[in-house]
């Protein structure tokens, strides 16, 4: 049992730091805000499918951390300007609960490929939602996106739209990459020895 927490701890902290690594990888980045990057949530995705939810949440809580922190130092976010609701409502929106999300992949833990699918489709699908609504509630607000759409601009289909931009592509290579790595019989072998060793 020892054991296995201490597999769990090593496997999540790796995983964290993959998926930081591949988030540094931008295929395409988007003027305000948001990326495509190289599968960078792949990582805690099979992490929380292998591992069930209470531990993919707890790992993908951490991964939240180090995108706060890329936020604060790589993309200046205490310096948008944004009212001290507004940038609570944006740390949580946006980096906290946004990337937390991606660990409600395990609960698709014991699925086959079916599940594998499922589970990076609906978690990815959340982390969506969540940029959605703090595009539409947050920066709207601020004015400073939506000068140029005029005030009869909807900021509910013009979020959903901005943030489709790069989340589509992100859900579609992240659940083709999810497919690859189940069809691949080392990951067959990995999954089991984890059935095993939770059995």
């Amino acid at each position: 049992m020892k054991n296995n927490k201490v597999r769990i701890l090593v496997e999540g902290a790796v995983m964290v730091a993959l998926a930081f690594v591949l988030s540094m990888v931008k295929i395409f980045k988007l003027p305000w805000g948001g990326s495509i990057t190289l599968l960078s949530m792949l990582p805690i995705i099979v992490f929380s499918i292998r591992n069930g939810v209470g531990s993919g949440l707890a790992c993908a809580f951490v991964y939240s951390l180090t995108q706060f922190l890329d936020g604060v130092v790589g993309d200046g976010l205490f310096a948008w300007g944004l009212a001290p609701l507004d940038l609570a409502l944006c740390i949580f929106l946006d980096y906290i609960g946004a990337f937390t999300v991606l660990g409600l992949a395990g609960i698709f833990r014991k699925g086959d490929m079916k599940g594998w699918i499922g589970g990076a489709f609906s978690a990815i699908a959340l982390r969506y939602a969540l940029h959605v609504v703090s595009g539409a509630v947050v920066f709207h607000s601020t004015g400073k996106l939506w000068e140029s759409l005029g005030e009869i601009a909807n900021p509910w289909l013009y979020s959903a739209g901005y943030n489709a931009c790069y989340m589509l592509p992100e859900m579609i290579l992240t659940t083709a990459g999810a497919v690859v790595l189940f069809k691949t019989g080392a990951i067959k072998m990995i999954l089991k020895s984890a059935d095993v060793s939770n059995a």
